[in-house]
């Protein structure tokens, strides 16, 4: 086959939603050719914010329930969400909801088993995308890299300003990539304290003063001098980002504007030059409709960086889009993560298939 017909499943760290994305792709003249035909975010409701939320503290008994609960919550979404699509998906790729990540003990768990997915939803499941790079020495993270390269390649930098903010690139004839901050996680922490769900346009935060003492405690962790591969998970953002500004004193207009600044700066300091005039980044993700974010970023960046905001579609539905092409790889039995950005022994091609 060389047209596909994909629904692609992402839950970010931050618990906005599930994004599901029903898109194309035709393997035309050596590239490949996408379109995002219809694409949806299903909100939680408070009862799984709160489910989701808890997991990594629950029992293994109840650990496994909502694994398959989730699975089938997923399978019933996405057959509320085809009623309405002309178009039938070949197979679904799900990414899940991760609880823990932690790849230095071998540990990366997404839940919503694939099984429970592709009965409710009658529908071939592909998922379970990182266990197999773990297993081979890799991070298992970031899975994008491969899909900025080959669907977004006429970009320098590809960011994501997720719950976790990531960038991948090119250089030297290979794909690098890597998380580089806490960015909505922190941000939608501080709003939800203000009864909002987010800081619209980064209002308040412009508002704010910095707090230097802040900013430095935010910059202290010494993951941002490591080198890559890195990769973060939910846990180091509650040990390290979260609990410097719990601890630290200070408004939430003062928080939110120095969590910008520190996202800001840690994204300035990611990015090499690669000796070229111009630079074309790509900026999708959440963070992205974060107006006073993104000048920030920019102001920090300098003239050597175009920060491009792609069509709301694409900023809000890249990763799901990425994951559907993950599993459309996976499908063709093609490598869909790249030892350069993982640290695993080999390219790989990871992927459970479940078949209803």
């Amino acid at each position: 086959m060389d047209t596909y017909h994909v629904l692609g499943i992402m839950s970010g760290t931050s618990l906005d939603g599930t994004d599901i994305a029903l898109c194309g792709f035709t393997y035309k003249d050596n590239n490949w050719i996408y379109d995002i035909l219809h694409a949806t975010t299903f909100a939680y409701s408070d009862n799984w914010i709160e489910s989701l939320r808890g997991a990594e503290t629950t029992t293994a008994r109840q650990l496994v329930k909502l694994d398959h609960t989730y699975g089938t919550y997923l399978g019933q979404q996405v057959k509320n969400f085809l009623e309405k699509q002309p178009v039938q998906p070949d197979f679904i790729a799900s990414h899940g909801h991760t609880i823990f990540h932690q790849p230095e003990q071998h540990i990366s768990f997404q839940l919503g088993n694939g099984a429970y997915l592709a009965a409710a939803a009658q529908l071939p499941v592909v998922c379970d995308f990182r266990t197999l790079d773990i297993a081979l020495g890799g991070q298992g993270a970031p899975l994008v890299p491969i899909g900025d390269e080959l669907l977004f390649g006429q970009y320098d930098f590809c960011i994501n300003l997720g719950g976790i903010a990531n960038v991948s690139y090119s250089q030297g004839g290979k794909r690098l990539a890597f998380d580089i901050a806490t960015c909505n996680m922190l941000l939608n922490h501080l709003a939800n304290s203000m009864g909002q769900p987010y800081d619209e346009g980064g209002r308040v935060a412009r508002s704010g003063k910095l707090l230097p003492g802040l900013l430095a405690a935010l910059n202290a962790p010494l993951y941002f001098a490591q080198a890559p591969p890195k990769s973060l998970g939910k846990e180091w953002v509650l040990d390290n980002s979260l609990q410097s500004i719990e601890s630290y004193a200070g408004t939430i207009e003062d928080k939110l504007h120095t969590v910008c600044h520190h996202i800001a700066m840690q994204i300035q300091q990611a990015l090499p030059l690669l000796h070229r005039q111009q630079h074309r980044v790509l900026l999708t993700g959440g963070g992205a409709f974060n107006t006073y974010l993104v000048e920030l970023m920019q102001c920090y960046l300098g003239d050597a960086f175009e920060v491009e905001v792609p069509e709301p579609e694409v900023v809000s539905f890249k990763e799901a889009l990425i994951f559907a092409f993950l599993g459309v790889l996976r499908w063709r039995g093609e490598h869909n993560c790249l030892r350069s950005v993982t640290g695993a022994a080999h390219d790989n091609t990871g992927g459970a298939i479940y078949l209803p």
